[in-house]
């Protein structure tokens, strides 16, 4: 028998984890469409790139609120093509006085783990997990409660729409920030 660790035999590689970056845009008044228009354009451009998972935007719910814009790639080498490259620093150009914007990277739930300000390591997948868990269970409850009894009629891809709809906001802005500040000091011991 052979080693069971995680390392990859000699001349093969483990498969790279998809990489993910969210962008914060914050959009001058009055400039909503203009923004809307350099989105819909830098969106088309990112997904032509070679390895684009595509991308997810979250605009704000009223006026002066924030876009976020979750990009996806397969691996962080192509999400890392994408932001160095000329015809993206292209696009930024075009934004500027439009809107300012933040970046903030990961690989898939770190985002969820994130702590503002620092440069932390993101905790162990297996206490990602745990914590996201916690956080899904209840909530899918909750909304089988609520929700599902009044959905009866609707038509199974209706319905299953629902859960994809509501989960990852809700996850997003309310219950992953709230769970990873309660569990911090689970989540890194050594921020203690």
């Amino acid at each position: 028998m052979g080693d069971m660790g995680t390392e990859a035999p000699v001349g093969r590689r483990l498969p790279e984890e998809p990489a993910t970056v969210v962008f914060t845009f914050r959009v001058a008044r009055g400039r909503e469409e203009e923004f809307e228009d350099w989105l819909h354009g830098i969106t088309q451009a990112n997904v032509r790139r070679p390895g684009s998972l595509g991308s997810t935007i979250l605009r704000p719910a009223g006026p002066g609120g924030a876009y976020h814009i979750v990009v996806r790639f397969s691996d962080t080498q192509r999400l890392a093509s994408w932001l160095e490259s000329d015809e993206r620093a292209a696009w930024l150009r075009d934004v500027e006085g439009l809107a300012t914007h933040e970046i903030e990277h990961g690989t898939g739930l770190e985002t969820w783990f994130s702590l503002p300000g620092t440069a932390v390591k993101p905790p162990p997948r297996w206490k990602m997990t745990v914590t996201t868990f916690v956080a899904v269970y209840p909530l899918s409850l909750l909304l089988t409660w609520l929700v599902v009894p009044h959905i009866q009629d609707w038509s199974t891809p209706v319905r299953a729409l629902l859960f994809p709809v509501l989960l990852p906001p809700v996850l997003t802005y309310a219950l992953m920030p709230l769970l990873s500040r309660w569990l911090r000091r689970w989540l890194y011991p050594s921020q203690g």
